[in-house]
């Protein structure tokens, strides 16, 4: 036992900080997040750190905050665990590690605070906050990256001004997790959510809107993919009676339906603007190269875009095992996929069916297409697109 009025070790005022923040009843919800990982302090690193899994924090560190601070930078590491950072935004690290970074810790900052108005935690000097980004149906790691991206000057890696950050990110420590640890850890992460929002909700603190987010319940992408495709794609080379169409069969006629062994041209256009990083690509086009070697569509025409068309791959049923391996993404620029639309109509192009890969941040219109589109949105539930039909997928699903 301690002797009153002793100094405190840094271990132990971690241990105290974390305690603390299990007893405050605004993050009852967090208890079972807590206790994910290992939680040490260490001599080799500046500030503190997570790999999405383990925490560290720096010796000297600790030593150079107040209990307050303190509070504050334990609750930032466990932030980056529950949203999964380090694995969900990984691409935009592989694109711009600064911005990456900051990034992510607008997102975080500005809660913390916004919760401890009272001073209970306070945010290390450094550290990066901006009420701009307050709403987080609007302004997830993504929308904020895509932002300060885009205003930063021409030889700096982020906008003049931009607070470093009080933390580092230890992208490569979670890059060496291996697939089953990843799992795991995605498993223990989900299964504290369910904890935390059954004990916050037991003992009546209201709930955290964080955690109920983080439980609604997620749609299989490639189940909705699937579909489209099989749906839209459908041919109508010749007739069988055998198989009734479903469409007259309500009016109570019996009318024979079409089958095809080839479907016609199907058109997948994907935002190349800096938002879709390699790992996604490569997951996605794969789902698609399944798909269409069981719906066999006549041709795909693959185009990369940002405010125009970059690039137009045409691939036939014999060249689809080679998709993936051959295909050349361009891009880089803006986003806006009107340039789309606008290129299938001055070509004469007339698919189908569409299906767009992007995350849905665009500075036009969500364009005027004149076949069935599905939106495929990468990073951004707050994407609502006025036509068509739509699916969200997160990184952590690729």
């Amino acid at each position: 036992m301690l002797a009153i009025g002793k100094q405190l070790t840094p271990e132990q005022r971690l241990s105290k900080a974390v305690v603390a923040i299990m007893g405050k009843q605004t993050y009852l919800a967090l208890a079972s997040v807590l206790m994910i990982g290992d939680r040490t302090v260490v001599d080799n690193i500046p500030t503190a750190c997570t790999n999405g899994r383990d925490e560290m924090y720096g010796r000297d560190f600790i030593n150079s905050l107040n209990d307050a601070e303190l509070r504050f930078v334990v609750l930032h590491e466990v932030y980056h665990k529950l949203y999964k950072h380090l694995i969900t935004w990984r691409h935009l690290h592989v694109q711009n590690a600064q911005l990456a970074n900051i990034a992510c810790d607008y997102v975080i900052n500005i809660k913390i605070s916004d919760d401890n108005q009272d001073g209970w935690a306070v945010m290390p000097q450094g550290g990066c906050l901006d009420v701009k980004y307050r709403d987080q149906a609007v302004w997830d790691s993504a929308a904020v990256f895509n932002d300060l991206r885009d205003n930063k000057p021409p030889s700096g890696d982020a906008p003049i001004g931009t607070p470093s950050g009080f933390d580092s990110h230890d992208w490569e420590g979670a890059a060496e997790l291996t697939p089953d640890e990843k799992r795991e850890l995605a498993r223990d992460i989900d299964e504290a959510v369910r904890q935390g929002a059954l004990i916050a909700g037991k003992l009546g603190s209201g709930g955290n809107r964080d955690l109920e987010q983080l439980l609604e319940p997620q749609i299989d992408w490639r189940e909705v993919l699937r579909e489209f495709i099989q749906a839209t794609c459908a041919g109508s080379d010749y007739s069988t009676w055998q198989r009734p169409n479903r469409r007259y069969v309500s009016s109570g006629y019996y009318m024979p339906s079409g089958i095809s062994e080839q479907a016609g041209e199907l058109v997948i256009a994907v935002d190349t603007s800096g938002s879709i990083g390699q790992i996604e690509l490569t997951a996605f086009m794969s789902e698609i190269k399944c798909i269409c070697d069981t719906v066999h569509p006549e041709y795909i025409r693959l185009l990369y875009w940002d405010t125009r068309v970059c690039q137009d791959e045409k691939y036939d049923v014999h060249q689809l095992d080679k998709l993936v391996e051959t295909t050349k993404p361009k891009g880089g620029g803006g986003t806006n996929v009107e340039c789309v639309t606008d290129y299938l109509t001055k070509h004469g192009v007339k698919p189908q069916a569409a299906i767009v890969l992007t995350d849905g941040y665009l500075a036009g219109s969500w364009g005027q297409w004149s076949c069935p589109v599905l939106w495929c949105i990468l990073n951004n539930k707050s994407a609502k697109p006025d036509t068509g039909k739509h699916v969200n997928i997160t990184s952590r699903e690729m």
